[in-house]
């Protein structure tokens, strides 16, 4: 297990190794990371290792929140869309995602602790950065698929396109996927059936 703090190239800050408790340990391990953690910072179980990531980019943020205001007409009955920090368990993959943006069903939230249930997800969004980009394409790719997340959405600003994914299978992950420039409409499917205008999300 090792610490990460997110810089244009992520480094290990306090290398050791995985708990023995597995999962669950390492779970303790980032409650206590980001509990000493300033404001801004977030933390994630990503390949075996707690990160922390620090501030966004503003113009991130304005994708988040466009995101979120096309969206939220369109959630599922008793779901939200949120960019508000929170962490997702997939234990049965061992990870911990905070995604950038995602819909939820808000009673989820009535539980104890940091960590909300992944099945609570309707759709994730990510946006990447260039030391997550690589987990952000392959590996939550393939945890939110198995987990089966309905819907995910790859904001892929480093190369300016964006890939909805959905038909999620537990043994195949998505079976299906949209891809398209970023600036353009694409496509959000069921339980959705609505389209994102990223017209204005370049910088």
């Amino acid at each position: 297990m090792a610490v990460m703090v997110e810089t244009p190239t992520p480094q290990s800050i306090s290398p050791s190794p995985e708990p023995r408790g597995g999962f669950e340990e390492l779970c303790q391990v980032l409650e206590q990371v980001d509990a000493g953690l300033p404001d801004g910072y977030r933390t994630e179980i990503i390949g075996g290792n707690v990160v922390v990531s620090p501030w966004s980019q503003c113009s991130y943020d304005y994708i988040l929140e466009s995101a979120i205001d096309q969206l939220t007409p369109n959630v599922p009955e008793g779901h939200r869309a949120r960019g508000h920090p929170r962490l997702f368990r997939f234990p049965e993959q061992s990870k911990a995602y905070g995604p950038d943006f995602y819909v939820l069903d808000w009673s989820a939230l009535k539980v104890k602790g940091i960590y909300a249930p992944g099945e609570a997800l309707s759709l994730v969004g990510e946006v990447t950065s260039r030391a997550t980009a690589d987990a952000d394409r392959e590996e939550k790719t393939e945890v939110y698929g198995k987990a089966g997340v309905p819907v995910f959405v790859l904001v892929d600003v480093l190369r300016e396109s964006i890939t909805v994914y959905s038909d999620p299978t537990p043994d195949r992950g998505y079976r299906a996927h949209t891809q398209v420039k970023l600036g353009d409409k694409v496509h959000i499917p069921a339980p959705f059936e609505c389209e994102l205008d990223t017209a204005d999300w370049k910088v």
